[in-house]
């Protein structure tokens, strides 16, 4: 059976540059029941999981495989995009590529709105 849970536990943990100690610590476990959790041989109760999704600021959807709505249309928005340096992109952390695509969405909005005004006016 897949390790889904215990993987993304250990995938979103060295994503946020977290040590397995200080996760530990955070999340009020010793090192060998988070080193269980992410293994597969424990699993976290709901309120751990909860405490988990929180510290790694992920949802419990994402923390389970799981990806969200927003999360999808991120990327189904980026695969829409055509980038000169796709390595460049890839390279990005997610919460840069989630301001620069608020800020593209902005812009869009931006023209949008230009432009129905400007067919209002004629």
């Amino acid at each position: 059976m897949p390790n889904v849970l215990g993987n993304n536990i250990k995938l979103y943990r060295k994503q946020k540059g977290i040590n397995q100690k200080d996760l530990a610590t955070k999340l009020g476990v010793s090192n060998v029941v988070l080193s269980r959790y992410e293994s597969g041989i424990r699993t976290p109760d709901i309120s751990t999981q909860n405490k988990l999704a929180d510290i790694l600021e992920v949802s419990l959807d994402e923390l389970h495989g799981r990806k969200t709505k927003e999360r999808l249309n991120l990327l189904e928005d980026a695969e829409v995009l055509m980038f000169s340096d796709k390595e460049g992109w890839d390279e990005l952390s997610d919460d840069r590529k989630k301001e620069i695509m608020r800020e593209l969405s902005d812009l869009a909005d931006f023209y949008i709105e230009k432009d129905k005004k400007a067919k209002d006016d004629q």
